[in-house]
Order: structure tokens, then C-alpha cells, then sequence
């Protein structure tokens, strides 16, 4: 049985990716990693490098915290760099390096382009807490705050796990569960009664992972069949779909 927002009966909280769920930047995150990778590769390779691609996004970055996403695609390439530090310049050939080098890049278009929300979500979660459901948001992102506060959504969220938190409680990202378990433990409700909403593959595979009560996948990209493989439930173009009435 589900319910008018199209959710098992059982269900008492819902947990909300960021980047693709809430908010229209995952491409201007793609983007970015894109102009990192390129620049990257072009210097380390020659104008006959093998540029990244959307696949290679979607399978080696989409969802994971900055780092493990350097490490996962360069590691696909065969390319292997010291970690380096947190504090790495932007320039540094490292792990953490590369990271900065994307992040300074990111929140140079967040400020150039600004940031849009899915308008269909924010009904969405305003139907969930009207039906008295908790409500947390779970990102890999360390700009998470400042991205909520740009869209005035951060009082729509009663729990907050992102790349800050996640780096203070040594939490693993995506696609391990941990950082959605976590968001579950503080809203004080079990893994089985908490519903996750992602868009990306890392993030379906951790709340299938995290053997939690439903998974939604959201499509933005065309890749319902692949959220499917990787866990989904159900999938959606729009989480306006499920239902619900704020």
C-alpha cells in the first residue's frame, strides 16, 4: 500500500539528495569536473588526450565526495597521484589538488550562474513535512549550507549530512551508505522506515546498500533503465509524480 505521496505506509522519513534532487547543479557540477579532467589529461598528455565524458561522470564521480571522485576516474585511466592535503592549491598534481582545482571552478559558476531549485522537489518535501515526516538532505557536497541558504531552503530540512559533516564524523561517501545511515540514526528512525531520493547511480547503490524501506530513483538524464539495475524502486522524471499536496 502507498500512500498520497507514493510511499509505503510505513515510511516516516524521507532523506534527500542535493545536487539533481533538490537543486539544478548537477550539470553545473559535470561541467566542472569535465574542465577539470581536460585540463588535466591535456597536460599530462598532449592535445591527443582522450577527453571525459558523460559516462565517465556518471560511473566515476556523480555522487561521490571530491576526492574519491579524483581517485575513481584517474584510477580508470590508469593514472595514479599522491593524496596530498586538504589545503592543496588548485594546481598541485594530487588528489586533493585536482578536487580544489574542480571545487574553485564549481563555485565560480554557482556565483557566475547562480543556483535554481527543482520546483516539483520543493512541493514535494513541503507535502512530506505537512504529513509529518521527517526530513534530512545527504550530499557529498561541502557547499551544501551555503547552496540551501541561496535557494531559501535550509528550514525545509530538519537534518543535515553533507561533505563537512561526512569529513568531521569520518563517515565514507556514496556508494556506501554510511552518510544516508547517519542522517536515518539523528532523525531517530530506522534504516527500514526512512525512504532515500537520489539521481545518481553512486546513490542508489547506497540506499539499496543501506537496506533502506524505498529508494526513488530521479531521472533528469535519461538513465531510468541504470537506477533501476542500481536499486531504484521506482523512478521518476520529477518527484511531482509521487503525488502529494503542500
Amino acid at each position: 500500500m502507498t500512500t498520497q505521496l507514493g510511499l509505503p505506509e510505513d515510511i516516516r522519513a524521507c532523506l534527500f539528495d542535493l545536487d539533481g534532487v533538490v537543486t539544478r547543479t548537477a550539470v553545473v557540477h559535470a561541467a566542472a569536473w569535465k574542465e577539470t579532467f581536460d585540463a588535466f589529461l591535456r597536460e599530462r598528455e598532449g592535445e591527443g588526450f582522450r577527453p571525459f565524458t558523460d559516462s565517465d561522470y556518471d560511473e566515476y564521480v556523480d555522487g561521490r565526495p571530491r576526492a574519491d571522485g579524483v581517485r575513481s576516474f584517474l584510477a580508470s585511466r590508469g593514472i595514479d597521484l599522491p593524496e596530498g592535503s586538504s589545503d592543496d592549491p588548485p594546481d598541485a598534481p594530487t588528489v586533493n589538488g585536482v578536487g580544489n582545482r574542480k571545487n574553485e571552478l564549481l563555485l565560480e559558476k554557482i556565483r557566475t550562474q547562480g543556483v535554481d531549485a527543482y520546483e516539483g522537489t520543493l512541493r514535494y518535501i513541503d507535502a512530506v513535512r505537512a504529513e509529518g515526516l521527517a526530513t534530512a538532505i545527504v550530499s557529498s557536497s561541502a557547499n551544501t549550507r551555503d547552496v540551501l541558504r541561496s535557494i531559501d531552503a535550509e528550514h525545509l530540512f530538519d537534518v543535515r549530512i553533507d561533505g563537512v559533516v561526512a569529513r568531521e564524523r569520518n563517515l565514507p561517501g556514496k556508494p556506501r551508505p554510511d552518510t544516508f545511515l547517519a542522517a536515518a540514526h539523528d532523525l531517530g528512525v530506522e534504516p527500514a522506515r526512512a525512504a532515500v531520493f537520489e539521481d545518481a547511480l553512486a546513490g542508489m547503490d547506497a540506499g539499496r546498500s543501506g537496506h533502506f524501506g524505498y529508494v526513488v530513483g530521479v531521472d533528469r538524464v535519461g538513465q531510468s533503465d541504470a537506477l533501476y539495475a542500481h536499486g531504484a524502486d521506482r523512478v521518476v522524471k520529477d518527484l511531482a509524480e509521487l503525488g502529494g499536496r503542500a
